[in-house]
């Protein structure tokens, strides 16, 4: 399990000659950071009767955080598995026609399954986003700063995990199947275009007073 090393221990992992794990681990890792400041800001905003207002509200933005935060955790895992089910399929052999079918097979199926993982990473940002924006609306001014942490780290997760689509799908042949991907994950990032930069703006405001 990659996340049971120290941090150090993962960042040495990271930045070692192994090709696993990359981009899609660190893609979920964002995530998982963002998800940790959203509910840090939820968990400052419950009980505070300033805030009583919004506590029903508040605690639902907190579960479905936590709930996202174990979802990106294990993307963490699974994207690393993915990969290596890629290079497994590289390995294999192609000295002859047969065993070059069949390694082409094996490979265009570990890509498709590989692409599924930053999709989901994708989707997964893109409600982080949205319980950012919506935290810095109603949460906590005191740590605010940490709402607008938070989104920016679901909007990085959102592109880092688009790259790892593009990336993986640019191999694929199965052209019905890029171009779902590709729609799908152009929905997302349609769909949560704007909120980052609104939360930055609240989140301005709110420290300058303005």
């Amino acid at each position: 399990m990659l996340l049971e090393h120290k941090l150090s221990d993962f960042l040495d992992v990271l930045a070692s000659e192994e090709p696993a794990p990359g981009g899609g681990a660190v893609a979920a890792l964002s995530g998982a950071l963002a998800c940790s400041m959203i509910s840090m800001v939820c968990n400052l905003t419950i009980g505070k009767k300033k805030y009583a207002d919004v506590q029903d509200e508040v605690k639902e933005i907190l579960n479905r955080s936590e709930e996202l935060r174990h979802n990106f955790k294990e993307l963490v895992e699974q994207d690393a598995e993915a990969f290596s089910d890629v290079m497994g399929a590289l390995k294999m052999p192609k000295g002859t026609d047969e065993e070059k079918a069949i390694r082409k097979e094996a490979l265009q199926h570990a890509l498709q399954k590989a692409t599924y993982v930053p999709l989901r990473t994708m989707e997964y940002a893109g409600e982080a986003v949205k319980l950012a924006h919506r935290i810095s609306q109603i949460g906590n001014k005191n740590v605010i700063s940490d709402a607008g942490v938070a989104a920016i780290m679901a909007d990085a997760a959102m592109s880092q995990g688009w790259l790892n689509v593009a990336v993986n799908i640019s191999a694929i042949k199965d052209q019905e199947f890029v171009d779902r991907i590709t729609n799908q994950a152009e929905d997302i990032l349609n769909e949560s275009d704007g909120f980052t930069d609104e939360t930055l703006d609240i989140v301005e405001d709110t420290i300058y007073g303005e």
